[in-house]
C-alpha cells in the first residue's frame, strides 16, 4: 500500500513532469498521498439553478442558465472592461470581465445557452457577476445536482490551466486510482461507536460530495482520524515515559508544615490547594513528573512553585527555577529569598550578568549540595552548572524555551531524571494544550487570590484623550503609577518609534510636573534596566513603553495601564499587558485607546477585553480569530501540521478522539493487538 501513495504525482494521468514541477514548487505537493490530502477549502452548491430575478449580493454563489443578448467592451488600457448582458425568462444581469478580455471574448457567442456560476454584486443599482465561470449548457450539466469542490491554487498554476477546476480534474483521476489501495485505518469498534463513514467513502465524499449530509460525515470521519492519531502518539509517549522514567520520591512535608503554620503570608486559594495536591501526588509516585501549570497573571503560580521546592528540599534534593529574562529571574529570586531565609534554606541566583567570582562560589555550593535552590536564566543550562542532586526543575513561561532546553535540564542529574514543572501565564485554549502539551499532565489555577479586585477595562476613542489624561492625573495624585504602552510591530519600526516618541512628548507636555520613564527595544539592556528600576522604586510616576514590559516587572503600586492603538495588538498580548496592573489591593484600570476606524476583528478583540478578565475565555476567542497557525508563533513551535482538522473549531472532535485513544491504550498499552 505504501508504494502506491508514495508515487510521484508526475505519473498521474493529466499531470506529467512539467506540471508536476510547478505543483511541487507552488503547493509543496510531491506524492499521491499529499495530493489526495489537498482537500477543498469550500464547495459551491451546484444542486440548484437560480432565476435571475432571485439573485442578490447576499447569496454566496449562484448558478444560472440563460443566453447572452449582447457583448460590448468599454474604456481604454487598464480601465478596459468587457460586459455581456445575460438573460433568462425572469430578467437580465450583467457579466463583467476586467482581465483576460481577449481570451474570454473568443469564447462568448450570443444566442447560445450557457451555465453561469459566480458571486452576485450590486454596482450603481445593477446586479452583476464579475469574472464568472461559464460553460455551454449540455444534457449532462443541465440537471445540476452536485457540489463543486474549490481548491487552493496560485496565479502561476492558473496560467497552466491548474485553476480549481483543473485540480479537481486530476483529483478525480487520482481518487479513481486510489480506491483499491485505500484500506480502513480505524478499528471497527471505534467506527461503530461514532457511526464513522468508511475511509474509502470518506475520501470520495470529501472531494466530490453528492449532498451536504455526506460532506459533513466525510469531514467528521477524516478530522476524527487525524486528531485520533496525534493523540494516540502523545498519550503513548506520556505512558511510556511514566513507565520508563523513575522519579525521586519527594514525600517529606515537615518544612511545608512549618511554612504553612508560621510564614505563609496569605490564605491559599482552593485552586492553588488543588494544584499542590496534584503535584504532591506526582512527586511521591516514584515516576518522573511532567506537568504543565497554567494560571493567569497574578494567580499565584510562584507561590505554588515555592511550596513544591520545599517538598524537594525537605527530601534532600535540590530545586532549580529557570525564567526567560533577567528581570523575571531577579523578581523570582527577590520574592523567594525572603521565605527561604525564614526557613533557613540556601538560595542562589545565576544569570548572564553574575560575576565570575560569584559563579565559582555558586558552582562549588551546588556540587556540594550546600545550595538548595537555584534561580536563573538560560545560564542554568551551561555545562559547568552541575548539581549534587537535582530533584525538581521549574520552567517559567514555557513558550520561550524549546524542547531541547527542557531535555538539557533533565540531564543535570546523572542517576534519576528530575521532576519537571512547566509554568505559563499565557492561557492556552484547551484544544491547543491537548495538542501542544498532550504528553504533559495539565493543572490550572483559575481563581485570583482573595482581596484582589478584578481590573476594570474600558474602551476610549482618541477624541476622549483629555478626559483620559484627567483620570491619569487623579490616580497619580492618589499616589498610584501608570503605564502607557505603544505597539511595536516588526517591519514598521521607524513608524512605531515615531509613534512612541510623539506619544512620549505629548505625555511630557501634559504631565510636566511628574517624572516619566521611557523604555523601548532600541535602548541598551542596562539603560532599560535602569529605567525599569526607577519605576519599580517609585521614582517615576509614568512609564511610557513599547511591549517590552509584557513579561516581567511586578509593580504593585501601578494601577493604570493605557494601551495606545489597541487595534494593532493581538488579544493574548492585550491580556498579558493588562496583567501588569492589578497586583496590589487597590482598584486597577486598563484603558484601551483606539481610532474610530476599527475592523470587525478589532471590535471583537476590544469587546472581549472589556467583557471578561478570564484568560481562558480570551484565549478561546483569540484562537477563533487567529487560528492555531498564528498562535503557534506566540506559544512555541509544535502545533502539528493539520490537513483537515481545525483546532479552533473542532474541540469536541478532539475530545472524543483523545478519549478513544486513551481507552485503546488502557486495554493495549503496547498496541500489540490486531
Amino acid at each position: 500500500m505504501a508504494g502506491f501513495f508514495d508515487t510521484h504525482i508526475e505519473y498521474l494521468k493529466g499531470v506529467g513532469p512539467q506540471k508536476a514541477a510547478l505543483i511541487n514548487k507552488e503547493l509543496g505537493i510531491f506524492t499521491f498521498r499529499e495530493l489526495i490530502q489537498h482537500y477543498p477549502f469550500r464547495y459551491e452548491d451546484r444542486t440548484r439553478f437560480y432565476q435571475i430575478s432571485e439573485i442578490n449580493p447576499d447569496l454566496p454563489y449562484v448558478q444560472i442558465k440563460g443566453k447572452i443578448r449582447s457583448i460590448e467592451t468599454s474604456g481604454e488600457g487598464r480601465k478596459k472592461r468587457l460586459v455581456a448582458r445575460f438573460t433568462d425568462n425572469s430578467g437580465e444581469t450583467e457579466l463583467v470581465w476586467f482581465k483576460g478580455i481577449q481570451w474570454v471574448i473568443k469564447k462568448l457567442k450570443t444566442g447560445v445557452n450557457y451555465i453561469i456560476v459566480g458571486k452576485a454584486t450590486a454596482f450603481n443599482g445593477v446586479i452583476n457577476i464579475v469574472h464568472p465561470e461559464i460553460e455551454v449548457l449540455t444534457e449532462q450539466n443541465a440537471a445540476g445536482g452536485y457540489f463543486q469542490p474549490v481548491y487552493h491554487t496560485t496565479e502561476k498554476l492558473k496560467s497552466r490551466y491548474l485553476d480549481s477546476k483543473g485540480i479537481s480534474k486530476i483529483q478525480k483521476e487520482l481518487v479513481k486510482r486510489a480506491l483499491p489501495n485505500l484500506r480502513e485505518t480505524l478499528p471497527p469498534s471505534i467506527g461503530e461507536k461514532y457511526s464513522l463513514m468508511p475511509k474509502q467513502k470518506a475520501i470520495i465524499n470529501i472531494h466530490f460530495p453528492s449532498n451536504t449530509e455526506t460532506l459533513q460525515k466525510a469531514k467528521f470521519r477524516l478530522k476524527f482520524e487525524e486528531l485520533f492519531y496525534i493523540q494516540l502518539r502523545l498519550l503513548k509517549l506520556k505512558l511510556s515515559r511514566s513507565e520508563k522514567f523513575k522519579g525521586q520520591f519527594l514525600n517529606k512535608t515537615e518544612l511545608l508544615t512549618t511554612f504553612y503554620q508560621e510564614h505563609l503570608p496569605f490564605e491559599l486559594t482552593n485552586a492553588q490547594k488543588n494544584v499542590i495536591k496534584e503535584i504532591y501526588y506526582d512527586l511521591r509516585s516514584g515516576k518522573q513528573m511532567n506537568r504543565l501549570l497554567q494560571g493567569d497573571v497574578g494567580s499565584g503560580k510562584t507561590m505554588v512553585a515555592f511550596i513544591c521546592m520545599l517538598l524537594a528540599v525537605d527530601s534532600k534534593a535540590q530545586a532549580a527555577l529557570m525564567a526567560p529574562t533577567e528581570i523575571l529571574a531577579d523578581q523570582h529570586y527577590e520574592g523567594l529569598k525572603e521565605y527561604a531565609n525564614q526557613l533557613g534554606i540556601k538560595i542562589g541566583k545565576l544569570t548572564g550578568s553574575t560575576r565570575t567570582k560569584e559563579r565559582k562560589i555558586l558552582h562549588t555550593q551546588l556540587e556540594s549540595g550546600e545550595l538548595d535552590i537555584l534561580v536563573g536564566t538560560h545560564a542554568l543550562l551551561e555545562d559547568k552548572v552541575q548539581f549534587k542532586n537535582l530533584g525538581l526543575c521549574i520552567i517559567d513561561e514555557q513558550h520561550r524555551f524549546g524542547v531541547a532546553q527542557r531535555a538539557k535540564l533533565w540531564s543535570k542529574n546523572a542517576y534519576v531524571y528530575p521532576h519537571v514543572l512547566v509554568m505559563t501565564a499565557t492561557p492556552i485554549p484547551r484544544t491547543l494544550a491537548m495538542t501542544l502539551y498532550g504528553d504533559l499532565d495539565v493543572s490550572v489555577i483559575d481563581e485570583l487570590p482573595a482581596g484582589r479586585k478584578p481590573i476594570k477595562t474600558i474602551h476610549r476613542y482618541d477624541a476622549n484623550r483629555l478626559q483620559v489624561f484627567g483620570f491619569i492625573r487623579e490616580q497619580i495624585q492618589k499616589g498610584r503609577q501608570v503605564y502607557i504602552v505603544y505597539p511595536l510591530i516588526e517591519g514598521s519600526e521607524k513608524l512605531d518609534y515615531k509613534d512612541l516618541m510623539d506619544g512620549y512628548e505629548s505625555v511630557q507636555r501634559a504631565f510636566s510636573e511628574y517624572q516619566i520613564s521611557i523604555v523601548h527595544g532600541k535602548m541598551k539592556a542596562q539603560d532599560k534596566d535602569f529605567e525599569m528600576q526607577r519605576f519599580v522604586k517609585g521614582e517615576t510616576q509614568i512609564m511610557v513603553a513599547t511591549t517590552v514590559i509584557e513579561v516581567g516587572v511586578n509593580v504593585p503600586n501601578a494601577s493604570v495601564m493605557v494601551i495606545e492603538n489597541t487595534e494593532r495588538f493581538g488579544l493574548a498580548q492585550l491580556h498579558q499587558l493588562r496583567g501588569r496592573v492589578g497586583r496590589g489591593a487597590e482598584q486597577s484600570y486598563c484603558i484601551l485607546m483606539s481610532g474610530y476606524k476599527l475592523s470587525k476583528e478589532g471590535k471583537t478583540r476590544i469587546e472581549t477585553m472589556v467583557r471578561t478578565n478570564n484568560g481562558f475565555e480570551i484565549a478561546d476567542t483569540d484562537l477563533q480569530l487567529r487560528g492555531p497557525g498564528d498562535l503557534n508563533g506566540t506559544l512555541q513551535s509544535g502545533v502539528p501540521e493539520l490537513s483537515i482538522a481545525d483546532l479552533s473549531q473542532d474541540g469536541k472532535i478532539l475530545q472524543i478522539a483523545r478519549e478513544s485513544a486513551r481507552e485503546i491504550l488502557e486495554k493495549d498499552p503496547n498496541l500489540e493487538e490486531p
